[in-house]
């Protein structure tokens, strides 16, 4: 069978033993009545148990392809090493995330700040085939629909609303993930050495990107994409690398469709690539016409990443047209989401700036070091960068990583520099793809370290000691070398769902869909929404909610339930196409109408669509409503506000006030 449909094969049964594992992990757990993971241990201690499991899974698969991998051993056991580490990748993700979980339906942050717009567009998703905007009526999305239209169709297929979906498709899909990167890094690098670093890059995921799922997805595969992107503009011969600019052209289409910042991220990583093996081919070619050209151009790849060196020099433009190749390639995958919102934009729609890039918080106004932050992670990527710098010279791996990290400093002062115009680039939140970077790099380095360990365990003052014992002494030092790192793999994975204390707290203490709070409290006014949406769908006999525009104020509703909305959560995450300012700026208006006939006159000449219903709370002169504004460069970027519409403007035929709870419901008709 060839090598590509091996791994596409090993790919798609990775992904279906991920899913199985995820589902009986999620099924199974929720059979079960658990106390609130914060009010009781017992969680958190079956959490370990499933991560204990889950690591000895990678390490079965190890120990099984090792085996195989010897002179005379069986392929099959190889077989079940390849397919034992993605799955104890998969089971890792799972009891990390699922299991402390358990008793709630909602997931990491609940639907709590950035929570609720991501609920609220997974909701659409799952009403619509098609690209629907997260939040306005009649608008093509401009948030990218990836990972929410997957979510959508898993929503579907399961029966559930969008909000129930938000858990078990971002466990799922993160699961997933894992067991395929896990797939990725045994195809590059031996099986032992790639699953390692599958488990370690899934665990340093699920502690810093975690409640981000899509964005920690795309995330996740960067390392790998990076070397094989190294390889596509810096090839070994003229016709290498094609397969990874291949690889290299799929992911940059498929994350651009999925998480843009990351993608921004990678593609000005390739584009320094392309430039730094042009430059390098350059002075390669001088020195060759000077008749003193080094002995050795390129190191080789290998799958031990060190490398005797070829001569073949890169020719000056392979680089920039491979380059080309991964743009252009990648451009079309991504159409696929974008065109929609691109043929509006281009079609003259009016549209304004956006202030998706206004938020600088502390930790953008510094540059991230995390091999100074101590503690297991940190010491791992302070080995990861001495590893990065002493192995530049003759690793290739060293190499892709190494311009990695330098394009995440470049990003983030560049997003520091760009503040004297009035934005940034979210440097901030290249944060975790600095530290995968970093941690992957490190395992490198302590593999490299214990080969030397292992090695030197069958010398004796630099003489090979007799064959049988230096196999002995070398079996012992692998031992010792495979405990250590097993147990410092579940030493950073315990301590994950305390990382996300505060993540994990939210999605108990927010109301859910259903009225209730997973801790067992008193729910909030959440848990009248059911009596909201009861009178708003009683007041449209025969319209689909996905056919209804609201205005609502109320946290979450509309994360809740998939009726359109009047206005976006908050500036940062709505479309451009939507116009947020001039909708506050009519809904300011409203404060100002007399009578109902004045009022309704201010919805119908907007240019966009009025609301069919107003969620509001009332008050002794009217019913109010909470609004948002763009406060960049202050932190928070974020200003509250409110807007009290008077009752005798909602007086009349036009408008009908029902009481649901402590809200008020106004009927426009």
């Amino acid at each position: 069978m060839p090598v590509a449909l091996r791994g596409v094969g090993l790919a798609g049964a990775a992904t279906l033993l991920a899913a199985v594992v995820t589902a009986v992990v999620l099924a199974g757990f929720s059979l079960v009545s658990f106390p609130a993971y914060g009010n009781s241990n017992v969680l958190r201690a079956l959490t370990v148990v499933g991560q204990v499991a889950a690591i000895a899974l990678v390490v079965l698969g190890i120990l099984a392809a090792r085996s195989g991998e010897r002179p005379g051993g069986r392929p099959a056991l190889v077989r079940l090493g390849t397919l034992a580490a993605p799955t104890g990748s998969a089971l890792l993700v799972a009891a990390t995330l699922g299991i402390p979980l358990a008793a709630s339906r909602l997931y990491l942050h609940g639907v709590s700040v950035d929570q609720e717009f991501r609920t609220q567009f997974l909701g659409r998703s799952a009403t619509s085939l098609g690209l629907p905007d997260m939040a306005y009526a009649d608008l093509p999305s401009f948030y990218p629909s990836g990972w929410f239209w997957l979510g959508g169709r898993f929503a579907t297929l399961a029966g559930l609303e969008g909000w129930a979906a938000f858990k078990p498709w971002s466990i799922l899909s993160l699961a997933i993930a894992a067991a395929l990167v896990t797939v990725l890094w045994t195809r590059l690098l031996r099986t032992d050495l790639g699953a390692a670093v599958g488990l370690a890059s899934t665990s340093i995921m699920l502690a810093y990107g975690s409640p981000e799922p899509y964005g920690a997805i795309v995330a996740l595969f960067l390392p790998p994409v990076l070397i094989l992107a190294w390889h596509a503009v810096n090839p070994t011969a003229l016709h290498a690398g094609r397969r990874a600019t291949l690889a290299t052209t799929l992911f940059l289409g498929v994350s651009a469709s999925t998480y843009t910042l990351y993608t921004g991220l990678a593609a000005g990583t390739v584009v320094l690539m392309a430039l730094v093996s042009t430059v390098a081919a350059f002075l390669r070619n001088y020195r060759a016409g000077q008749g003193n050209a080094p002995h050795g151009d390129v190191p080789r790849a290998d799958r031990g990443g060190g490398a005797p060196r070829s001569r073949y020099v890169v020719p000056l433009w392979l680089p920039a047209a491979r380059l080309a190749a991964i743009g252009l390639g990648s451009i079309v995958i991504a159409l696929i989401v974008w065109a929609p919102y691109l043929l509006a934009a281009l079609r003259g729609a009016p549209a304004d700036s956006g202030t998706a890039m206004h938020y600088l918080p502390d930790a953008g106004a510094r540059l991230p070091l995390p091999m100074t932050a101590g503690g297991l992670t940190g010491w791992v990527c302070l080995a990861g960068l001495v590893w990065i710098v002493a192995r530049a010279w003759t690793s290739r791996r060293a190499q892709a990583l190494g311009l990695g990290v330098v394009a995440v400093y470049l990003w983030c002062l560049a997003s520091m520099a760009v503040t004297v115009l009035g934005t940034t680039m979210l440097g901030f939140r290249l944060e975790p793809v600095l530290i995968l970077l970093l941690v992957v790099a490190g395992v490198f380095a302590v593999a490299d370290v214990a080969g030397f360990a292992v090695r030197a365990a069958g010398r004796q003052d630099g003489v090979e000691r007799p064959a049988a014992e230096a196999a002995n002494r070398r079996r012992r030092a692998t031992a010792v070398v495979g405990v250590v790192a097993a147990l410092a793999a579940l030493a950073h994975a315990q301590g994950i769902p305390d990382h996300l204390h505060d993540e994990i707290r939210l999605a108990y203490t927010d109301t859910d869909g259903f009225g209730e709070r997973a801790d067992r409290y008193p729910p909030g006014p959440e848990s009248h929404y059911a009596e909201v949406d009861e009178v708003i769908r009683e007041a449209f006999p025969g319209r689909d909610r996905t056919d209804l525009v609201v205005v609502s104020t109320a946290d979450a509703f509309l994360a809740y339930h998939p009726y359109l909305a009047y206005q976006a959560v908050t500036s940062h995450y709505a479309n451009p196409l939507g116009r947020y300012a001039d909708r506050n700026e009519s809904m300011i208006r409203w404060q100002d109408a007399t009578s109902g006939a004045e009022l309704r006159a201010m919805m119908d000449e907007t240019p966009w669509r009025g609301p069919d219903a107003i969620v509001a709370r009332p008050t002794g002169d009217g019913y109010a409503l909470r609004l948002a504004e763009d406060t960049y460069p202050n932190d928070p970027n974020v200003r509250r506000f409110g807007v009290t519409i008077p009752v005798e403007a909602v007086e009349g035929p036009h408008f009908e006030v029902h009481d649901a709870g402590p809200f008020a419901v106004i009927v426009v008709r």
